[in-house]
């Protein structure tokens, strides 16, 4: 959509991405097919099914949101937003958007995989904290000692992106709970230079980390519609 509203051609499901989506929406299929067969008396195959929809719809956001900042920082050239014109500026403020959109949504869509892999695999997580996380759920595979070839895969994913996953959180919680952080940025900054033009942060690191954000949500949850597929084929097969 994103991309359209840009001018550019739309994206191409291959890679990573797309063996993510189509492990997704295997799953998918698998679960409308267990309905037909129970008929589904409960909607618990149907609530699933809508879950995993939903992550289709998330991930995709969240790529676009990285996708639209990068096309935006593109367009910003000078090194202060003194030096910007009015232009410039409106290009700036958009690629601040939809960076801040998507940190937002890498752990909106972590903590949404949470609530299915809880739900899939009866982890009863909500026992050991009401309003729980999608870390939470890690741990609580561990604590079961359920699925650990699961959770081992997890874990390494987590720890592979832990530098980033860091930043990330600490920016997702500075916007969400304190103030935005282009502005504590920006205070420190005035600080550091006083009467002198505020220099921009490094915005291709700021995207470098958001990319690896958006890797680290795409490899766990190809792992995990992967495995469950292959679960899944396996239980109906005795």
């Amino acid at each position: 959509m994103l991309r359209t509203l840009l001018g550019e051609p739309p994206r191409k499901n291959e890679g990573l991405l797309g063996e993510t989506i189509d492990a997704m929406a295997g799953t998918a299929r698998l679960l409308r097919k267990e309905m037909e067969i129970s008929k589904d008396p409960t909607h618990d195959f149907r609530k699933l099914e809508i879950w995993v929809l939903g992550l289709i719809t998330s991930l995709d956001e969240l790529e676009q949101c990285l996708f639209a900042s990068a096309f935006f920082r593109g367009k910003v050239t000078n090194a202060s937003v003194d030096d910007m014109d009015p232009a410039e500026r409106g290009d700036y403020a958009r690629h601040v958007f939809f960076y801040k959109d998507g940190f937002i949504r890498v752990f909106a869509t972590l903590d949404k995989l949470g609530t299915v892999l809880n739900e899939l695999f009866d982890l009863e997580t909500s026992k050991v904290k009401e309003h729980f996380s999608y870390f939470t759920v890690l741990r609580q595979f561990n604590y079961k000692k359920t699925h650990l070839d699961l959770a081992r895969e997890l874990e390494k994913i987590k720890d592979q992106y832990k530098d980033a996953l860091r930043v990330l959180r600490g920016r997702r919680n500075m916007e969400i709970h304190y103030m935005n952080s282009e502005l504590k940025d920006d205070l420190w900054q005035r600080n550091q230079a006083l009467q002198g033009k505020i220099k921009l942060e490094d915005l291709d690191e700021y995207l470098r980390d958001l990319e690896q954000g958006l890797h680290m949500v795409t490899e766990t949850l190809r792992a995990v519609f992967t495995y469950t597929n292959q679960r899944w084929k396996k239980l109906s097969r005795k």
